[in-house]
């Protein structure tokens, strides 16, 4: 049976958590709360936060992000984008491979917008993807 993207999303964060210490302390990282806004996980010692995205492919220089509103809201007010963890998992030669990065900085012009249909709600949602990502600073935190 095939996961939902939020169920694979959940085993992603979990991942992450499991396989990844704090890019800031090294200390362990653990999973915020459901529906969050903007983070999915944050150290257990120290301030860092980020947002998780787990994708079942070789990485890429575009995926998925999360909801907009939240996201414009917060760089109107002058903040930055949050780190971003990148969960990658894809077969390759017949083998599962994974590979987890940590991107610092997310620049604004780095999310595009865009109007999605949503299934669950039987709605458009304006969402947005990250883009660039192969142009971007980023650290392989953990491989397999």
């Amino acid at each position: 049976m095939s996961l939902s993207n939020k169920q694979q999303g959940d085993l992603g964060e979990k991942e992450v958590v499991k396989n990844v210490s704090c890019p800031n302390c090294g200390k362990e990282l653990m999973i915020l709360p459901r529906n969050y806004p903007l983070y999915d996980v944050q150290c257990t010692a120290c301030v860092f936060r980020a947002q998780v995205k787990t994708n079942k492919k070789k990485p890429a220089k575009e995926i998925f992000g999360a909801g907009w509103k939240i996201m414009e809201k917060v760089l109107k007010s002058g903040f930055m984008a949050p780190p971003l963890i990148t969960n990658y998992k894809w077969i390759e030669k017949g083998k599962g491979r994974q590979e987890i990065r940590f991107y610092p900085f997310i620049p604004k012009k780095n999310l595009k917008q865009s109007l999605r249909n949503i299934k669950s709600h039987n709605r458009r949602y304006w969402m947005f993807n990250y883009i660039g990502l192969d142009k971007l600073p980023n650290f392989v935190v953990f491989e397999k």
